[in-house]
Order: C-alpha cells, then structure tokens, then sequence
C-alpha cells in the first residue's frame, strides 16, 4: 500500500513538473506580451495601416496607396527643406555628438578618487532625471527675451550686446539654445551604464595590453577600454538614441510655437504632432511617423553592428 502512494506521488509531481516545464515560461511572458502587444505592437500595425489612408479623425478613412509617402517626399516643402536638416543636424550633435561626450564624461571622472567621483556623477547626470517641460521652462527663463533674462543680462553687463535679443524667437538662434539644453539634459542612464563598464573593467587587461605594446592612454581607450565595455557602449548608444527622440518636441517646448518661428526648431516629431493635432491628418501623420520609425530601426542596427556581441569571433 505504501508503495502505491509513493508511486501516485510521484507520478503527480512528476505531472507538476511537466506542467510547469511546458507552461511556466508562457504564463511568466504572458503580462510583458500582453503589455509590449497593447502599447507597442498593435500601435505600431494601426499607424502603418492608417498611413496609406486619408484620415482626418472624424471621417472614416479612405485607402489612397502610397501617396501619403509620394506627397511627404515630393509635396511636402517644410518637411524637405526644414525638417530633414533640422533632424540630421539635430541627431549629430546631441545623439553622436552625445554619446562621444558620454563616454568622454564617464571615462574623464573614473580617473579621479572615489568621492568627487560620485559627487561630479550625480551633478552630471541630475538634469536628465527633470521633465522636458520643466527643463523647456527654466531655460525659457534663463534664455527670456527681455532684459530680465539671465543671458541677456550677463551679456549686457559684459557689453558684447547693447539691447536684448529674442533667443528663443529668432530663428537663427532656437537651435543652438536648443543644441545646447538637449545636451546638457543627455547624461541619463546611458552615462551611468558607461561608467559603470568602464569602473569594473578588468585592470589585468591594461597590464597586458602595455606588456604588449600599449604605449599611452589613446592606445588604452581604443585598444583594451572600448572593446572590453562594448555591452554598455551598445546599452548607452540605444539609450541616445531614445533621448534624442524623447527630446524632439524641445524646440516646441523653448519657443511656445508650434510649428517653430520659421521652422527653425522643427524636427520630425514636431512635424508629426503639427500634422495629427493641429491639421488633423492623421493618415499623412502616420506615413511620417512610419518613416520615424524605420529612421530609427536603422540607426539601430548599425549601433548594434558596431558594439553587439561578435560571436564569430
């Protein structure tokens, strides 16, 4: 009888253990598949489908083929002339331009003792952790048009200008204030990810690499340190690229305008919000925010090219 039970209680925890090897996987994705399905995948199949359609929020849309795409490379002359070198422009310098200085940043105080370390750390990447609208509303301040604003005032008493200048008005000007507040808004997570490869690095490699020819801290950098960090200069490249993209309304958010004075600050998400919320042409902002989207796709296997993992090797 006793070895009756113990054979039925082992055939069910062996029952237990099949059930959960061929389950347990699928009801612990369950919540992230639902969840990625319901903001991103099905998102992302209803903006490609509305963007080879006429769709104006209100009426039901119209299939037009491709002339969403035909119209915004052909027709569309702020997106071509404006937009496009406004956005190039804009992803050098803070989402290359960024990420070089990330890496600059992280790599110069890792050099440097444990406490001014972790105190330049924290001053560094505070800014990133302030909302766009909260960061657009102290530089507004900062950068304020009349001689209350801190830089014109500055520059006034210096006398390099005699009267104050509308920074975030005149065209020939948004963009480098807002160059300038995106950058030094993009020490987030991506500098930390750096810094922390770059403290944890194994320092036998440096031994070897100078007994093998190293000869100064350039060698070092591109020889043993970049190589040996490359999961966290990956990590730190998609986080520039997802900054530079959550960054992409600052022009609007500077100016108060949208679109910019003189398309001077446009870039392709304010081009996007322009066109679905102000002209309500959803279908034509969906074609947009699909070329965005392969934008970024792209950008993206080439980070990965660069810094991914080569199992080859």
């Amino acid at each position: 009888m006793t070895k009756v039970k113990r054979a039925a209680s082992h055939d069910r925890m062996a029952g237990t253990t099949k059930f959960h090897e061929v389950y347990a996987n699928g009801i612990l994705l369950a919540p992230y598949v639902l969840l990625f399905s319901l903001f991103i995948a099905i998102p992302v199949a209803v903006a490609v489908v509305l963007s080879f359609t006429d769709f104006n929020a209100v009426q039901l849309p119209g299939y037009v083929g491709l002339k969403n795409y035909v119209d915004l490379f052909t027709n569309d002359e702020p997106f071509m002339r404006h937009v496009v070198p406004n956005t190039v422009l804009f992803a050098l310098v803070t989402g290359l331009g960024g990420y070089f200085l990330c890496f600059i940043l992280a790599w110069s105080i890792a050099q440097i003792s444990k406490v001014p370390r972790m105190i330049l750390a924290v001053i560094i990447y505070s800014p990133s952790l302030t909302s766009g609208a909260i960061l657009a509303y102290i530089w507004r301040v900062f950068f304020a048009g009349d001689g209350g604003g801190y830089f014109n005032y500055v520059l006034m008493q210096l006398n390099i200008i005699t009267e104050p200048r509308v920074w975030l008005q005149d065209p020939t000007t948004l963009m480098p204030v807002m160059l300038f507040v995106t950058l030094w808004s993009s020490m987030g997570i991506g500098f930390l990810a750096i810094l922390a490869g770059i403290l944890n690095s194994n320092m036998e490699l440096y031994d070897a690499a100078y007994i093998d020819g190293v000869q100064n801290r350039w060698q070092e950098i591109f020889y043993v340190t970049i190589p040996s960090i490359r999961p966290q200069m990956l990590f730190g490249a998609v986080m520039s690229i997802v900054g530079m993209i959550q960054a992409g309304d600052i022009g609007v958010l500077l100016s108060g305008y949208n679109p910019p004075p003189g398309y001077a600050g446009s870039l392709v998400l304010t081009h996007i919000s322009e066109i679905g919320f102000i002209r309500f042409e959803i279908g034509y902002a969906a074609a947009v925010s699909v070329v965005l989207l392969l934008f970024i796709r792209l950008v993206s296997v080439g980070a990965n090219k660069l810094f991914g993992s080569h199992r080859d090797e």
